[in-house]
């Protein structure tokens, strides 16, 4: 079968991969939104709230580079489809769900299923579509989701728990799902490559991710002097460490180290993690500004940030077409430029900032530059990367950007509480100061991702059409 052209049947694939994606993304957000009426309807105890989000973040960000070599090894079309059916499984667990260790539970799962499929449906985007132009379509709209998603939470969120019942986070997804693993037989499958998953790697690489993980989420929840948080940090770099040693003996190696040779590559993963630290702090912390200070709820809190998923689709339809035209790194380097100047934007709120001229059009920049940068990192990361690597590249990006989300939460949020805990009391005026504050933070974060983009990504424009031959390429 050979790759399909942009018509009916190349269609279906494209809106097959932006719809597990946005599926998957949203669950980041939509079940925040239900927090408040899970907690009274299970008597979910103050203490063990956190774990209803966190299991979902722990086991999706540790689990990932294991998701995206088992894709390689055995097939990234079949792992898309476990992975989904998980996810759909643990959905209508959870939905169904009549205490918290019941809950908590069926989001661990679903993190393991969004683990699995997340970083397969972006290496399938290099095996359904042959042309350039389709493979630029379909990362442009990949990215567009993985940034609209979060909205898209919020809202829906939002809106299923007042106009129906919170257990609808949860079983909104099974449809949707269900969907997806119908139209995932459109998908072209990469052949299978020979190799096995190298028990030790695979041990040591999930333990420290999970680790290195669960110390960044420590963090944000109980700010830098959490005992258990640093604890939690020296055991990752150990683990890490061990990891790395072992992969460059092994034979069959979870992640191969010959990945990070190319600085292109290399650079690519380590911008994205600047790239996600800076817009997704922001996006929390004017979260709690538009909530804790301008009293909006929940619902209009969602509806707010609407600039910022037109943004992240202006920014993600933009860049294909610019990336034919610029170099990578120039243009990693304006989204983040762009992303910095919307933090400061930002940063100057006060406690009566205008919607529409102080704040809308900071959400619309920051989304956009967003936009752009990870396309460009996106491409950079795993376009004519090696057949049998694909699954795993796209997983160390995938891994990059969830990491950047959490430390984006815990640094940001842990310097807009160190700053208003110095005031004698808590006031609106001394959390926006605090707020402020961490803006800045997020501004000069993303200041330095647009540095280290312009100091490793290439400075050579990728022809408009890819005359390799598509990696792993095979009938479904």
């Amino acid at each position: 079968m050979t790759a399909p052209t942009m018509t009916r049947r190349g269609l279906v694939p494209l809106l097959v991969i932006a719809t597990a994606q946005l599926m998957l993304v949203l669950d980041d957000s939509i079940v925040n939104i239900a927090l408040p009426s899970i907690q009274t309807e299970l008597e979910v105890q103050p203490v063990h709230l956190p774990w209803v989000v966190n299991a979902y973040i722990l086991a999706f960000g540790s689990l990932l580079l294991l998701g995206g070599r088992v894709g390689d090894l055995w097939g990234r079309k079949r792992i898309l489809q476990i992975g989904i059916a998980v996810f759909v499984v643990a959905s209508l667990f959870g939905g169904l769900g009549q205490s918290t260790a019941m809950l908590v539970v069926a989001r661990a799962l679903q993190g393991v299923g969004a683990a699995m499929a997340a970083p397969n449906a972006l290496a399938l985007i290099t095996t359904t579509f042959e042309s350039r132009k389709m493979r630029d379509a379909a990362l442009s709209l990949y990215g567009a989701m993985s940034g609209i998603g979060i909205v898209i939470g919020l809202v829906l969120g939002g809106v299923l728990t007042d106009l129906l019942d919170w257990r609808w986070v949860f079983f909104i997804n099974v449809p949707i799902g269900l969907l997806v693993l119908a139209g995932s037989r459109t998908l072209v499958a990469a052949e299978r490559h020979t190799g096995r998953l190298g028990a030790l790697g695979a041990v040591l690489g999930t333990a420290g991710m999970v680790s290195l993980v669960y110390a960044v989420t420590r963090f944000g929840e109980g700010g830098f002097t959490d005992p258990l948080a640093y604890a939690l940090l020296g055991a990752a770099m150990v683990l890490l460490v061990g990891f790395v040693a072992s992969q460059r003996s092994s034979r069959s190696p979870l992640v191969p180290l010959s990945l990070f040779a190319d600085r292109n590559r290399a650079g690519a993963y380590l911008a994205m993690l600047g790239l996600a630290i800076g817009p997704m702090g922001t996006f929390y912390v004017i979260t709690l500004y538009l909530q804790q200070v301008r009293e909006y709820s929940p619902l209009l809190t969602g509806l707010a940030w609407l600039p910022f998923a037109i943004g992240i689709v202006l920014g993600a339809g933009v860049a294909p077409k610019l990336l034919l035209k610029v170099a990578p790194r120039r243009v990693a380097a304006l989204g983040a430029l762009l992303g910095a100047a919307g933090a400061f934007w930002f940063s100057r709120i006060t406690v009566d900032t205008a919607y529409w001229t102080g704040m809308a059009p900071a959400m619309l920049v920051i989304a956009f530059g967003f936009g752009l940068g990870v396309i460009a990192l996106t491409q950079a990361a795993v376009y004519d990367v090696d057949g049998d690597k694909a699954g795993i590249a796209s997983a160390l990006l995938n891994s990059a950007q969830q990491l950047g989300v959490a430390l984006g939460l815990a640094v940001l949020a842990g310097v807009a509480a160190g700053v208003t805990a110095r005031a004698d009391s808590t006031t609106p005026q001394t959390l926006v100061e605090g707020y402020g504050t961490a803006l800045l933070v997020g501004a000069g974060i993303l200041l330095g991702a647009a540095v280290l983009a312009t100091l490793t990504l290439s400075d050579r424009v990728e022809p408009g059409e890819l005359t390799t031959e598509i990696p792993g390429q095979a009938s479904s």
